[in-house]
């Protein structure tokens, strides 16, 4: 028999470094935030100071790094990584804009329409028939399903809150009452077939989807070359959703669905504070 003892002492703790493919400008929005949350609510000593927990935290949203992983390298508890991640996600997230600032702030920079779309993020797949209106058809996975707006240059300015998988795009628009916000912004919005029938007014449409084709009615050229257009219109709010699903934690979430709104909306938040940066 082999006398392993000797060996048990060589174990350690092993840890590498990875840069963050993010701006100096976004850690020091994050850091500042939590040290004026920490200073409302008179908590007088952290284990780290608020730039490194900044980092910790982005380095979970971006690189989709382990809560475990992250607590070892810092001498931290993983739950206290969860606190603090959930606790800036919340903060983020109430910097969210609303939808009816968000489209009166677009008109009053003298923008004349935005672009929407609907996208589903997918999720673990979780067992029980809760978890059932979480599938999609469409795209043949469990996940959540959220709208975005984005201005004509594809920043991102709106998100939606987190609805099962299975929710289609009209019925997500319908439930955030869209039509009516851009009448009252006096804005329009290019949109893909998803949302056919969104719009009610012939006469006066504010969303244009193009035109769908079926077996009894073939497209015309005309009609061909407006839904081309349409497309290569509709191009940035691709990117906007590109930009947005460059964090990581978006790849397979793991997290509570119930919490996957604020989520979205802090992500949001941090997109546009890069977006910024580049610019």
């Amino acid at each position: 028999m082999t006398n392993t003892r000797k060996h048990a002492g060589d174990a350690v703790s092993l840890v590498y470094q990875y840069r963050l493919p993010l701006s100096t400008h976004t850690l020091t929005y994050l850091a500042d935030l939590l040290r004026r949350h920490l200073k409302a609510i008179r908590s007088r000593w952290r284990t780290l100071p608020p730039g490194k927990t900044a980092v910790i935290v982005l380095a979970v949203l971006r690189h989709d790094q382990r809560l475990a992983d992250m607590a070892g390298g810092n001498d931290i508890s993983a739950t206290t990584v969860r606190r603090w991640r959930d606790e800036l996600i919340g903060l983020l997230a109430a910097k969210a804009p609303r939808l009816d600032r968000a489209l009166k702030k677009i008109a009053r920079r003298g923008g004349e329409a935005v672009l929407i779309d609907g996208t589903l993020i997918p999720t673990q797949r979780r067992t029980g028939k809760a978890n059932r209106p979480n599938y999609s058809g469409k795209h043949h996975r469990h996940g959540l399903h959220v709208l975005a707006l984005t201005d004509e240059k594809g920043r991102l300015i709106w998100i939606s809150a987190a609805r099962p998988g299975r929710t289609h795009d009209i019925t997500a628009a319908r439930r955030d009452h869209l039509l009516a916000h851009l009448r009252a912004a006096g804005l329009g919005a290019l949109a893909d077939l998803g949302f056919l029938g969104l719009d009610d007014d012939p006469d006066n449409p504010v969303v244009v989807t193009g035109f769908k084709a079926t077996r009894a009615r073939k497209l015309t050229p005309g009609q061909k070359d407006a839904n081309r257009a349409l497309a290569a219109g509709r191009v940035p709010v691709e990117r906007g959703f590109a930009h947005l699903k460059n964090w990581r934690i978006l790849t397979k979430l793991r997290t509570d669905p119930a919490r996957a709104t604020h989520l979205f909306r802090a992500l949001l938040v941090l997109t546009n504070i890069e977006a910024i940066t580049g610019d």
